[in-house]
């Protein structure tokens, strides 16, 4: 049977438990199991870095959120990066990635994997032109994309991208952090892999950090985890316990956020000082029909351009009390920031360097008008 999305952030991996019947997955808080005999690990449990029941049930989860054939968890989204691109890739190979990324994945691949030997083009992903002439043929091996990107909220065409990647040989893989499953599923579209910080709105509640990867095809899958194993870089039982719980309510969530979103969005769009607002559900939005077509809805990241300059935008982040001036997003509360100092301070003197007057929020689950009014006084 097809169940609907709801119903599969709520059941996927977590049937009652058999002993006792728990209806919540219990949590497996051990490092090692016994054997049944030398060489038969009990339902093939030995070693909690190799595998956890309440990972697995994570895992499962995840996998059915996305559609994909293997889910698997990370103690973060760029522990999930790296092992993925340490799984596809090689010395003297090649991705290309956006010319917005976010500023950690910006990190790995100019401060970590360019070391190793792997070359990266950034790219207007946006523009589908831009990519295939970004594409290396035959070295190639990746095309990295976020959409909407962090933090200038670009749109990639999924599915268009999919056959660019897939005529020179490349994987697609998607970061799909931004959207959250519930809006956006890129392996319906033709990605090969999607990516997310879990920490964000699949976990929901700012109180747990952790990544993923969700693979189309199981052997790609198989993969990555064995790399998964072998690399180690795995989230705890506690952990997975924790983003498990915040998914049960994530369709929910999601809706609020785009709910509350739209009306910011609206109220800046009109806002004298305020020269641009970049939020896909905006008519003016370059991205927007592409985002209605392949998005469920908008989300409730939104990236706006103070009017005064750079010392505009952080007197604003500066002067906000409701939204909390913090890094990460996807959090239940409202959250402000300064791209260039804070999330994207690595990508400065880079072609990925983000404009100093932007400012980004993530717009939360509270009663919309208390938000408003605190942009009001801040943007004042």
């Amino acid at each position: 049977m097809n169940h609907g999305f709801d119903t599969l952030a709520i059941h996927a991996g977590q049937d009652p438990e058999a002993r006792t019947g728990a209806v919540i997955p219990p949590i497996y808080q051990t490092s090692t199991y016994a054997q049944d005999a030398v060489g038969a690990p009990r339902q093939g449990y030995e070693y909690s870095r190799s595998g956890n029941p309440t990972r697995d049930a994570l895992q499962e989860c995840l996998a059915a959120l996305e559609g994909g054939a293997v889910g698997l968890a990370f103690a973060s989204g760029l522990a999930a990066e790296d092992t993925l691109l340490r799984t596809v890739c090689g010395p003297g190979d090649h991705v290309v990635i956006p010319d917005d990324a976010y500023g950690g994945t910006y990190r790995l691949f100019a401060r970590v994997a360019q070391r190793w030997g792997l070359s990266f083009t950034p790219a207007k992903v946006s523009d589908p032109d831009a990519v295939r002439a970004a594409i290396r043929p035959g070295t190639t091996k990746v095309v990295w994309l976020e959409t909407p990107t962090n933090p200038l909220l670009g749109i990639a065409d999924i599915a268009t991208l999919a056959a660019v990647a897939h005529d020179a040989g490349a994987l697609l893989v998607v970061d799909n952090t931004f959207a959250s499953p519930y809006l956006q599923q890129p392996i319906a579209l033709g990605a090969d892999v999607v990516v997310h910080s879990t920490t964000k709105y699949i976990g929901g509640h700012s109180d747990v950090v952790g990544g993923a990867l969700v693979a189309a095809d199981a052997a790609l899958g198989e993969e990555l985890r064995y790399h998964q194993n072998a690399m180690g870089a795995v989230n705890g039982p506690f952990d997975a316990w924790l983003t498990l719980r915040g998914i049960k309510t994530l369709g929910v969530r999601m809706d609020r956020h785009c709910d509350n979103a739209e009306r910011i969005a609206a109220y800046l769009e009109g806002h004298a000082k305020v020269s641009e607002v970049l939020y896909p559900g905006l008519p003016t939005h370059a991205g927007h029909e592409v985002a209605a077509k392949q998005m469920r809805r908008f989300g409730g990241m939104i990236s706006f351009r103070a009017a005064g300059g750079e010392e505009h935008a952080v007197d604003i982040c500066n002067r906000a009390k409701l939204f909390v001036l913090a890094e990460s997003l996807g959090g239940v509360e409202s959250l402000i920031e300064h791209p260039g100092r804070m999330t994207h301070a690595s990508a400065a003197g880079s072609p990925l360097e983000v404009p100093g007057d932007l400012v980004r929020l993530s717009v939360g689950i509270e009663t919309v008008e208390d938000l408003l009014a605190d942009l009001e006084q801040a943007l004042s």
